[in-house]
Formats: structure tokens, sequence, C-alpha cells
């Protein structure tokens, strides 16, 4: 097997133990909604977020920067 296959196994074995220990609902309050989730998808959920400002916000600066070359 490549190491691609190995480091994706690893990845998913590690991605299942953290969901499996975080099974928990813990209450989230933001402005008047409130909702309970559980905790290993509400970390999930805030990473995917992250990540999609992220990109969106290279995706503006580099926009920015070509417009001023």
């Amino acid at each position: 097997m490549s190491i691609k296959a190995y480091v994706t196994i690893i990845l998913i074995l590690l991605s299942t133990i953290f969901i499996v220990q975080n099974l928990e609902i813990v209450e989230v309050h933001f402005f008047l909604w409130q909702l309970n989730i559980s905790r290993a998808v509400l970390v999930i959920l805030l990473l995917l977020i992250g990540f999609l400002i992220g990109w969106l916000l290279h995706g503006y600066f580099q926009h920015y920067k070509s417009r001023q070359e």
C-alpha cells in the first residue's frame, strides 16, 4: 500500500476515536437560538466554518492582489 493509503486509514481511525469519545450532547446558545448538539459534530462544524472563511478570505485577497498589479 502507498503512504497516502496509510495516512488515510490513520486519519479515519483518529476521526472515529474522536467522534466516539465526544458523543456527549452540549447546549449551544447563539444570540436568540439554543441548540443541543453532539460535541463532536459541533467541533467538526466549527472546523468546516473556519476552513470556509479562510478559503473565502484567501480568494478575496488573491483577487485584490491581482487587481493591484
